[in-house]
């Protein structure tokens, strides 16, 4: 079957910019609040408990969330973006893959980062992508999104000092609420911040979560049983 255009693209830009990506970019996550809501999402989800990165990159993310006391894992579409990560950061496990396909069993995450990776699929791909996220988080499991607010679509043919073919989706949080909540991933906390430095838009991230059944039912129990 004939890959989609977009697929294609987005592998051949990252394998493009990889190694000039990686030294360029900081190590360290900039600026101060964005580190703010990475470690909110740790201390949420809990140290060594499974979670996995989507759109991983150079592991920048994943190295930093490790860093927290998450046990966790990278995959991204590029084998370039993969090849730098195993590098830069040999004791954590990368893979080639692609959030349209995750191979994660069902219910084994604790959590699931997406950090500006899906604003490179196409709008209406994103209900059965948040689908595929639910299935692989365990009841209870969160999920975070970073991505660029706004509504257009933002076609570049420079990066990173590369000549690319690369769609970058700006994202409305309000939509991206509905989707999660109708995938069964109702949001529990979104921040929007302004434009940093270079920025040419807001970025939003949103905190999301697989409900768990069993867990309410006991919390609502214990309410019941509570003293007055």
């Amino acid at each position: 079957m004939t890959e989609p255009s977009w697929l294609t693209e987005t592998r051949a830009a990252y394998d493009t910019v990889a190694v000039d990506y990686a030294r360029l970019l900081p190590e360290v996550v900039e600026p101060p609040l964005d580190r703010a809501v990475l470690t909110a999402f740790a201390e949420t989800v809990g140290p060594g408990r499974p979670v996995l990165e989507v759109g991983c990159g150079t592991g920048r993310v994943t190295a930093h969330l490790r860093r927290l006391g998450l046990d966790i894992a990278g995959v991204d579409l590029s084998p370039g973006m993969v090849a730098v990560a195993r590098r830069t950061h040999p004791e954590l496990r990368f893979d080639v893959g692609s959030m349209t396909d995750l191979t994660a069993p069902d219910a084994s995450l604790a959590g699931l980062v997406s950090w500006y990776s899906i604003i490179h699929l196409p709008p209406e791909l994103l209900p059965e992508v948040f689908t595929g996220f639910h299935r692989v988080l365990a009841p209870g499991g969160h999920l975070l999104l970073a991505v660029k607010a706004g509504d257009r679509l933002d076609r570049r043919e420079q990066a990173y000092g590369h000549t690319v073919a690369l769609d970058v989706h700006w994202l409305p949080p309000e939509r991206l609420t509905a989707q999660l909540t109708a995938a069964g991933l109702p949001v529990r906390a979104t921040l929007v911040r302004e434009p940093i430095g270079a920025e040419r838009q807001r970025q939003a991230f949103l905190l999301a979560r697989r409900p768990d059944p069993v867990r309410q039912r006991r919390r609502g129990r214990a309410r019941r049983e509570a003293p007055a």
